[in-house]
């Protein structure tokens, strides 16, 4: 049968995985995958994903490259597939793309969203998904500062120290902060939306985000911190929990 090349949109709770990427001894989103696949496609079948998300980090716009040569319908595949998979991860698309499509260098954006909740109490039944603060956070200095983190920069501040890209520049369209209240205290949303993203870099956005929203800092040190080209100036990463790859787009 001829070869088809098959994008799938994935979504998992990342909390009880080591991350996206297979990696000898742990348990990861991709070796899970494959795993179905080979049950599902034969022994050769091998899934590449376009974010290497970190341990504990989940998704739900993941987006994975097959090719296959099996009579499956295509429409029919993400069912098959989920059927295969545990209750924490599901397909939730599959469609047909051109041979040539790059599911890595053929991304146009990305939006990642972090959860915080801010209250006396641990939201008990949401703290897979969240980072608790007990303490209060001031959205609206969040808001400036994020709104500094906009437009094309050299993020190097935000990268991991253990990222050692010479190129650390990147768009980023999108940096908002919302929130809601909600019983016992409120929900704080930091949305990250760009052209693509360092190792840890929205995690530490998010860490700085919150070092100004507690009153730390002023929104103002973002450009302080940005010229610094130093991880050692930034804020502390935030936890992996609390961030969702939300989609990607091409």
């Amino acid at each position: 049968m001829a070869l088809r090349n098959i994008k799938l949109t994935i979504a998992y709770d990342g909390s009880n995985y080591h991350g996206w990427q297979i990696q000898p001894g742990e348990v990861t989103v991709q070796g899970v995958i494959t795993e179905a696949l080979k049950g599902l496609l034969g022994p050769r079948a091998r899934i590449c994903g376009a974010s290497r998300t970190d341990a504990g980090v989940s998704a739900l716009g993941q987006v994975g490259l097959i090719q296959i040569d099996s009579p499956i319908p295509t429409e029919n595949l993400a069912k098959a597939l989920t059927d295969r998979l545990p209750e924490n991860m599901a397909v939730v698309q599959a469609e047909d793309v051109a041979m040539g499509f790059d599911v890595i260098g053929d991304v146009a954006c990305k939006l990642y969203r972090y959860t915080i909740f801010c209250g006396p109490v641990r939201p008990v039944l949401h703290m897979k998904h969240c980072w608790h603060i007990p303490a209060g956070l001031d959205t609206g200095r969040m808001k400036a500062a994020a709104g500094l983190l906009v437009g094309k920069k050299d993020f190097k501040s935000f990268a991991a120290a253990a990222d050692h890209r010479e190129d650390s520049v990147r768009t980023v369209f999108r940096c908002e902060v919302t929130d809601a209240s909600a019983e016992g205290g409120r929900w704080v949303y930091v949305e990250a939306e760009g052209d693509g993203f360092l190792y840890n870099m929205v995690r530490n956005m998010v860490g700085t985000l919150v070092e100004i929203g507690v009153g730390r800092w002023q929104p103002e040190k973002i450009t302080e911190i940005l010229d610094a080209r130093d991880r050692r100036a930034a804020g502390p990463i935030a936890p992996p929990n609390g961030l969702c790859l939300m989609w990607i787009k091409y």
